[in-house]
């Protein structure tokens, strides 16, 4: 289901990630190299908001207990059998859209 999630102008500048709500769920979209990445927000180790975490060396890192995730695969660093699911962005003139 594709979902309108915000616009251009709400989106994370470059090395950020940001928390959005899409139909009751919260997604993490972070920018990383100029590449938008959309994925659960929930991290797999003890739910931490990863939306709120920071990006370094092109990894998104939860804010509870420094777990990483490649923003473009989700995986985890630390367990490579872990990670997050990924969903297609659009951007569409203004819009942003989230298929969950």
């Amino acid at each position: 289901m594709k979902t309108r999630i915000g616009s251009v102008a709400d989106l994370p500048g470059e090395g950020q990630a940001r928390e959005f709500d899409c139909a009751g769920r919260l997604v993490c979209v972070a920018r990383v190299n100029g590449q938008l990445s959309a994925m659960d927000n929930v991290c797999p180790h003890r739910g931490g908001p990863l939306g709120t975490g920071v990006i370094d060396d092109g990894k998104l890192i939860c804010p509870w207990h420094g777990w990483q995730f490649d923003p473009f695969t989700g995986k985890s660093i630390q367990i490579p059998d872990a990670g997050v699911a990924l969903y297609r962005l659009f951007v569409e003139g203004d819009d942003v859209f989230v298929e969950v």
